[in-house]
């Protein structure tokens, strides 16, 4: 559906090394739904996409993250590749930023190696989600329930696996953020 999602502001936070399909078939989805979507990064100036283990794109920084606040954001979308969470949750602004949603109980929307924010926030106990198979073990030490699947959605919270999951992961995401923004109580716990 045309501007179902008109009037949201949605935060996509990467790094370098992020996987760029990760990040810029979401965001395609979250525009043509007529969602704001800002691409923030640690860094402004821009970032360097990953396309697997090659390098992709450059991607323009629309904010550093030292110049937005989370309240002015109803949702969250975590792109994977390898790289791109595992130096973001060694960024203290970055667990912050990310935290913030989490406390919130705002949408967040987490592909592939993306849910490594939510481990490092604390988000996943007693939460079912799915990864990138190699996040298994830190989901469960972390209390989650990790499940191979194209999609989970539990509560505010969606995860898919990889790239080839984004065409259920882009369907889950809106229909979330649509429902919260709708009803912002109903996704919360």
């Amino acid at each position: 559906m045309e501007q179902e999602l008109k009037g949201l502001s949605v935060a996509i936070l990467v790094t370098d090394g992020f996987e760029q399909v990760e990040m810029t078939e979401p965001r395609k989805a979250l525009d043509k739904a007529g969602a704001k979507t800002t691409l923030i990064s640690p860094k402004g100036g821009e970032v360097q996409a990953a396309k697997h283990d090659d390098k992709g794109d450059k991607f323009k920084v629309d904010a550093s993250l030292d110049s937005v606040d989370p309240k002015n954001f109803d949702a969250l979308v975590l792109p994977g590749g390898v790289a791109n969470p595992d130096k973001l949750r060694i960024t203290p602004e970055a667990v912050k930023f990310v935290a913030s949603f989490v406390k919130e109980q705002k949408p967040i929307a987490a592909i592939c190696h993306g849910p490594w924010m939510l481990v490092e926030t604390r988000a996943v106990t007693g939460v079912t989600l799915t990864s990138w198979p190699s996040l298994q073990t830190d989901i469960n030490n972390a209390g989650g329930t990790w499940v191979d699947r194209e999609v989970v959605v539990d509560g505010n919270i969606v995860t898919s696996r990889k790239p080839d999951d984004i065409p259920a992961f882009n369907k889950h995401m809106t229909a979330l953020f649509r429902e919260s923004a709708r009803h912002p109580a109903a996704t919360r716990p």
